[in-house]
């Protein structure tokens, strides 16, 4: 089944320059496979960096533990590493409408 999926993640590490780029090159290893598109906005700010991805798209997830799971998997070490929140929600794409009964 396909589902609309929205997530968000924040990274943070030590200011190093150019971890837009980083993260970037993590999304696409991480989501190689899936229709997602991700939007990247950096922030510097007393020596920290920090990294909003906004990811959107369709995925074959059918909940957010399924999407946990896929990332525990999949994710690398620095994913990980860098990763200090996220927010998501996965809305599968539900047949039929249900003002007519059909499916």
């Amino acid at each position: 089944m396909t589902s609309e999926t929205y997530i968000d993640f924040c990274f943070v590490r030590p200011e190093l320059g150019g971890f837009a780029n980083e993260i970037n090159e993590l999304l696409k290893q991480t989501f190689a496979k899936k229709r997602l598109n991700w939007f990247l906005e950096e922030k510097t700010m007393e020596g920290v960096e920090m990294v909003v991805a906004e990811i959107k798209g369709m995925s074959n997830w059918n909940s957010e533990d399924e999407t946990i799971q896929y990332l525990e998997e999949t994710a690398g070490d620095k994913f990980w590493e860098y990763l200090q929140g996220y927010k998501m929600f996965i809305y599968p794409v539900k047949r039929g409408c249900t003002s007519c009964g059909t499916h």
